[in-house]
């Protein structure tokens, strides 16, 4: 049975049909914050995004995709995240025992652009047959490839929820119109989360915000109207604020691997700005198992609270 926290987030997708509606609730029921409106999401795309012995090397048993699994259950993940090849190797043997989501579309790092574009690799029915809950989909606002990301995950969102699917966007702001410290930037990642919700999505992955201002016409309303954005805590709150005044649920990538308490504070700033939880991948399977354990029961108990 839904907890009215979860009846409320349901609710605010109305428009969708009852079998989005109950991924959407597995998604949100599943593991040790279910029911309380909160996620923690294992994501493994990272060695096709970034290669198998960058991702894998320092904890070789993340080779085998039933580690992944295997994390992701023991730790009480509200889901597991990952390409086409790394669930359908263990999807059989794991079936049921928690959500996942079909990453469809991924970009590798053998090629350098300036102005990503990210292919794809799989697709909705491919996330039906392996019984996902959600498809994954990332685009990069900034890039000049914007309007065939756009509209792929248009056309593939679709799709999913016409078959009861959620969709889950990584909005990762990146390309030749953007510095390198403007794709952190608070105005472009409120930017990008928003673009994400106003293609459909119901889950939005987003990059932490630094204080940097990257547009000069959006610094102007920014300093004009006095945002607070001074904290952590305060751009994750506008962040939530500007998908749809937190009618989305929005969760934060872990990014690369970082100083333990340097992650609890961010975790706890993100819990204090209203943000619905994180996604952390290399942070936790670049650990040994008991260690990763470890450290993901830290986080699951500081949303917890």
């Amino acid at each position: 049975m839904n907890t009215p926290r979860v009846k409320e987030i349901l609710s605010w997708y109305g428009s969708d049909n009852p079998g989005t509606l109950t991924n959407l609730a597995r998604l949100l029921n599943h593991g040790k914050l279910g029911g309380t409106g909160r996620l923690v999401i294992l994501p493994v795309d990272q060695g096709f995004e970034h290669g198998p012995a960058r991702s894998f090397a320092v904890n070789p048993p993340g080779y085998d995709p039933r580690y992944h699994f295997e994390l992701a259950i023991e730790a009480g993940c509200n889901a597991y995240a990952a390409p086409l090849g790394f669930i359908e190797a263990a999807a059989r043997d794991f079936a049921g025992d928690l959500p996942l989501i079909l990453k469809i579309n991924n970009h590798d790092v053998l090629c350098d652009e300036k102005d990503p574009m990210p292919a794809l690799t799989s697709g909705v029915r491919d996330a039906l047959r392996l019984g996902c809950a959600a498809i994954g989909f990332t685009i990069y606002p900034g890039s000049s490839e914007w309007a065939k990301m756009y509209g792929q995950l248009r056309e593939t969102s679709e799709l999913a929820k016409q078959n009861g699917l959620a969709v889950v966007v990584w909005s990762y702001p990146r390309g030749s119109a953007l510095s390198k410290q403007g794709e952190t930037a608070m105005d472009v990642c409120g930017y990008a989360a928003h673009i994400a919700a106003e293609l459909g999505a119901h889950i939005i992955k987003v990059k932490l915000p630094t204080a940097h201002l990257e547009q000069e016409a959006a610094r102007k309303v920014y300093e004009k109207e006095k945002v607070p954005i001074s904290t952590l805590a305060e751009r994750v709150q506008h962040v939530v604020q500007c998908t749809f005044n937190g009618r989305r649920i929005v969760i934060f990538s872990g990014g690369p691997t970082n100083n333990d308490e340097a992650v609890y504070e961010e975790v706890t700033a993100i819990r204090k700005g209203g943000g619905f939880g994180s996604i952390i991948g290399r942070n936790s399977f670049q650990r040994k198992k008991d260690q990763a354990l470890r450290f993901l029961g830290k986080i699951i108990s500081i949303y917890g609270n």
